[in-house]
């Protein structure tokens, strides 16, 4: 079994409900969730919206691998009525998920960055993350999350 750390945003609509929603088929379709962190409120990022973002994390255990969880987490996306991502532009959106970490795995392809790339820089994935897996160690920038949840803050 490996463990999975996801991060869930929804800035549309009954933003918790897309959440519960999301956490609920994620524990069906990959596996029991062993954490969770409460809601966040965040600004979008990356983009201009007059909507803010409900975030949150949780862990799963999983037997599915890295590629097969991307698939299903896609799947529940598309269930959530998210329309498919193909301009790759940030915009508004009922539920996003991005895998965080899959166990201390490093891995780059066509379709998958582990490590997700841009975590250490969002304040709306290290904060909740940090409140279910504070010393969980950043396999390629060898910080716990609390030490990059600590050095954002004191950029900010």
């Amino acid at each position: 079994m490996a463990r999975i750390y996801l991060g869930l945003g929804s800035n549309l609509g009954d933003k918790e409900a897309y959440i519960l929603q999301a956490i609920s088929l994620i524990e069906k379709q990959i596996g029991p969730i062993v954490a969770r962190s409460v809601f966040f409120v965040s600004e979008p990022w990356g983009f201009k919206s007059d909507n803010s973002f409900l975030n949150a994390c949780v862990a799963a255990e999983t037997a599915i691998g890295p590629n097969g969880c991307l698939s299903c987490l896609k799947g529940i996306e598309k269930a959530l009525g998210r329309p498919d991502r193909a301009s790759g532009e940030y915009k508004d959106r009922v539920i996003d998920l991005d895998i965080l970490f899959y166990n201390d795995l490093v891995l780059e392809d066509a379709f998958l960055t582990i490590p997700h790339p841009l975590l250490h820089k969002r304040i709306f994935v290290l904060s909740p993350l940090a409140e279910i897996a504070p010393d969980l160690i950043h396999p390629i920038l060898k910080k716990t999350i609390m030490e990059l949840l600590s050095a954002l803050n004191g950029q900010s």
